[in-house]
This record gives C-alpha cells, structure tokens and sequence, in this order.
C-alpha cells in the first residue's frame, strides 16, 4: 500500500483517541428542550401569572363574606360649640357649669382623643356575594386552562423548531456527501481526461457540479443556524449552545378515524375548556348582576372611648344595629347587567366560533396526517429507485455507454429523492403534532413519540 494510506490511517487513529478522550456532550433530546421552555419561555410565565391573578381574585371574593372590623384613634381639638358639647359629654365630664349661656356659645377649646372599634357584616344580599364567589371559581379554571392551552402552544412551536434543526442536520449530512461524490467524481473525470478516455468538456461539466454542492452546502449550514434561531426563541433561552442532536428518523404513528379525534378536541382541547369555564362564570356573573337589585340586610356595631388627653380617664360608649336597604332607582346597576349580558353573548359567540374551528383543525390536521403518512413511502420508494438508477448509469459511464450528463442528471435526481425524503420525514413528524395539538392532547409525555 502507499504511504498516503498508512499517513491517513495515522490521522484517523490519532483523531479517534483524541475524541475519546474528551468527555461526550449529551444530544439535547426533544423532550429537555420542551421542559426548558415550558419553564423559560416568556409566554408561560405571562400565562402563569393570569393564572395566578384569577386564583387570588377567587380568594378575594371570599372576603366579601366575612365581617368588615376597623380601628380609629382621632386626635382633634376646637371651639365649635357643638363639637365642645359632644365631646365633653363622651368624655363624661359635663358639668352644671357647662349649661352657662355664655360656655354654650362661647367654648373654650377642647380637645378629644377617640379610640373607636367599627365593624360591619353583610348578612343577606339576595346571594349577590354567593354567586360571585361562584362567578371568581369558573374564571380561576379557565384561566387554569388557558394556561395548559399556551403550554401546549409552546410544546408545538418547540416540536417545529426542534424537527426543523433535525432536518436542517440531515440536509447538511446529504450536502456533505454529495460534496464529496462531487469531488470523486471530478477526480475520476480529470483521470478519464488524461487516458483520452473523456473530452475537457466533461471535466467542466464535472467542476461545475463541485461547486454547485459547494453552494448547496453552504446554504445548508445557514438553514441549520436559522432552525437553531427558531429554537432558541421557542425556549426562550437566547444562548442556547449548538449541538449534535440525534438525528432524525422515520416513524411509524397511529391513525385514528375522524370522528373519534374529532370527540377527543371537543372533550380535550383546553381552549375550548376554558371558554366553556367562562361562558359558566359570565352566566353566573349574570345572575349575580341581577341580584344586586334585590334587598340588602346588613349588620352594624360601634364602640368608642373618648378622653381629654391620652393619660386621662374618659368615657366610652357604644351603638349596634341591623340595616335593611333597597335601591330604589338602580340606574348604575341596570348599566351593570346590560355589560355582563353583552359579556355573556360575546363569549357565547367565541365558544361557537371555536367550536368551528377546532373541526376544521382537526379535519386539516386529519387530511395532513394521512397525506403526509403516503408522501413518505412514496419518497423512500423514489429514493431507492433513484439510488439503484444511479448505480446503473455509474457502472455505465465508466464503461463509457453513457454521458457525464446521464451522470450528473442521475446524481441530481438522486439528490433530489434524498432531499424528498428527509423532508417527507419531517412533515410526517410535523404533521402528526399538528393532529395531536388540534385534538388538544399535545403534552410533553407525548412529544416524546417524536424523538
């Protein structure tokens, strides 16, 4: 054997034990990256965040049941006539001197330090306060499922990212190796030229296809770093590292019939179910809106001490009562239910129109699954066909019974198939997460069919 290939031997050992002896960086596996961005994303933390603003309104509606209790310690001093005879008679220090014509008109200045405890109970409200306790309970679920609505866009929008870095790798793995078919070729070609066994014109022919796979390889590598791109802005982690994911590979999935994946969106599809929660709670803010036209009972209670200064002793007293109260000219509270009506047919609409759309998703979807389930036999049979002719006019133009044209239109097609293939790859993938997310069944737990 020549020295080269004792020379290339040597390199590839060397370069062999080298890389063992660095420690392997683990591939980002689809379902790591789903998990980073379920955590990172900016969008679930907004949605978080509503999702928490509707859980604490729910705990403040709750409040409205409780007994309302304030403090108030008041600091005053003044000649008011009717202020100073008020305030010595809380502090129990009215004397008979106090009834003079001129101390009732004329009053020195007083001051008062009033210590007061006050508290209210609304006790019955026509179950105003009830309902919408009831009205805070469905919006907190529904902001809950709009919650779980977003994660699931999130997941999609990952699972597209993530397949488009696959298939960008594997497009730069078929560039790669047409390059170096390209160069081979251009070899054996210069080879054949120098025997008299080809004209120049083939060698051109065969230099121009080399820098063709030159272009196409270099477009790759910037199809790949623009798929990176769209993943990092699905995870929300901006300095994401690029890495070696493991390829992609063809995968057989499961076929429903129509109609049960049409039952599925409807029982499953978090939009829906968070529309439905808050058609519930606009129809029971409705209700609740109308019993504010109803009676009001309510209770009172007051004590106070009052004293001429902070050190000495005064006089204290107290006031309870029960109050009952009507409006009687609700105008602002007509306005009120007029605006939930309104939120409530505005929501019955969205609901509808939903509806509509989910079966039309799931149908697309459907239709896609199906479609793109026989354009990837079709494409693996293409590229074995395209593969096997290229054998053919190989062995045939090296018997000199075909042109470098056959040559080079076989290499295209075959390309071309390898290219058609992966694609098929990756739209089958896609296609089947865009089914599970119109059903409303893409999770993270089943992401991970896609690796």
């Amino acid at each position: 054997m020549s020295s080269r290939f004792w020379q290339a031997l040597y390199v590839a050992l060397l370069f062999c034990l080298g890389g063992a002896a660095l420690p392997a960086q683990e591939p980002l596996s689809l379902r790591q990256a789903i998990d980073l961005a379920l955590r990172e994303n900016p969008q679930g933390t907004i949605s978080r965040a509503d999702e928490k603003d509707a859980s604490v309104a729910a705990s403040m509606a709750r409040t409205q049941l409780l007994p309302q209790l304030n403090f108030t310690e008041d600091i005053s001093r003044g000649d008011d006539p009717v202020y100073a005879f008020g305030s010595r008679l809380r502090q129990r220090q009215f004397t008979q001197a106090d009834f003079a014509l001129n101390a009732l008109n004329r009053p020195q200045p007083i001051g008062n330090f009033s210590s007061r405890f006050s508290g209210s109970w609304i006790a019955f409200d026509s179950f105003k306060t009830q309902r919408e306790i009831r009205r805070a309970d469905l919006f907190k679920q529904s902001a809950h499922s709009a919650s779980n609505a977003t994660d699931q866009q999130i997941v999609l929008h990952v699972v597209s990212a993530y397949q488009q870095v696959l298939y960008a790798q594997r497009q730069i793995d078929v560039a790669q190796h047409e390059q170096q078919t390209a160069a081979a070729l251009l070899a054996s070609v210069e080879d054949r030229v120098k025997a008299g066994l080809a004209v120049e014109s083939d060698q051109m022919s065969a230099a121009v296809n080399m820098a063709a796979r030159k272009e196409e390889q270099i477009a790759a590598q910037g199809e790949l770093e623009l798929a990176w791109a769209e993943l990092r802005d699905a995870m929300g982690m901006l300095d994401l590292q690029a890495s070696a994911l493991k390829p992609i590979e063809a995968h057989a999935f499961t076929q429903m019939a129509l109609d049960q994946e049409l039952a599925t969106a409807a029982r499953m599809r978090p939009d829906l179910m968070a529309l439905g929660q808050a058609q519930q709670g606009q129809a029971v803010a409705v209700s609740a809106a109308r019993s504010g036209f109803g009676p009001r009972v309510s209770a009172y209670g007051n004590w106070e001490e009052d004293r001429g200064s902070l050190s000495n002793a005064g006089g204290n007293n107290w006031v309870a009562g029960v109050q009952i109260s009507v409006d009687i000219l609700p105008l602002g509270k007509r306005a009120q239910l007029s605006r939930e009506s309104a939120g409530k047919q505005r929501i019955n609409a969205q609901l509808t129109l939903s509806q509509q759309q989910t079966r039309l998703q799931v149908n697309r979807a459907h239709i896609h699954r199906q479609t793109a389930s026989l354009q990837l036999d079709t494409a693996h049979a293409a590229m074995d066909q395209a593969a096997e002719s290229l054998r053919i006019v190989k062995n045939r133009y090296g018997a000199g019974l075909a042109t470098i044209t056959d040559l080079l239109r076989s290499e295209d097609a075959e390309r071309q198939s390898q290219s058609n293939y992966w694609h098929a790859v990756y739209g089958n993938a896609m296609a089947y997460a865009e089914l599970l997310y119109a059903t409303g069944t893409l999770t993270a737990d089943a992401a991970e069919e896609l690796q």
